[in-house]
């Protein structure tokens, strides 16, 4: 970001983790997103593909979705998009087809990561669009939410 921008990445992300948390309260997994563009919040999206029934409702993807709606465009140039979790190779797609210029993630995902920790989607050379990645914003926070959520869920005290 550039040194006359209002917020910092973490100030952005700290948005993104409250998104986290309402997914976290509808039951979903704990996966926020916010898409940035000129300093100011275009959208907002969290994780519900349990509520949704729908696979593709991750953070990110609902996040697109609407800022397409919101922009009047299906092209986000210039918008960067903040997620609490490194995308899968689906979210990685849609944004790599809807031009975003800038991805920040918090957590890893060394299981599924398509932003560099399995696949790197987003900066591939067979893409006609790369992103701009930066990776770790808040993310022991963002992990933690994770963490968190599995274990009471294995424990049997959460939400299926």
């Amino acid at each position: 970001m550039t040194s006359g921008t209002l917020h910092t990445d973490a100030h952005w992300m700290a948005l993104a983790i409250e998104q986290a948390r309402l997914a976290r309260a509808a039951g979903e997994v704990p996966v926020g997103c916010v898409i940035v563009r000129e300093d100011r919040v275009v959208t907002s999206g969290f994780n519900q593909p349990i509520g949704l029934t729908d696979p593709t409702a991750h953070a990110e993807i609902a996040a697109i979705r609407a800022a397409a709606r919101a922009l009047g465009n299906y092209r986000l140039g210039g918008c960067t998009l903040y997620v609490t979790l490194e995308p899968c190779a689906m979210c990685a797609g849609a944004m790599v087809h809807a031009r975003v210029a800038r991805l920040v993630f918090g957590a890893a995902d060394p299981r599924v990561g398509a932003a560099g920790s399995v696949l790197n989607l987003v900066q591939s050379a067979a893409q006609n669009h790369r992103l701009e990645v930066t990776g770790g914003i808040l993310a022991a926070e963002c992990s933690d939410l994770l963490l968190e959520f599995f274990r009471v869920r294995r424990s049997g005290s959460g939400p299926d």
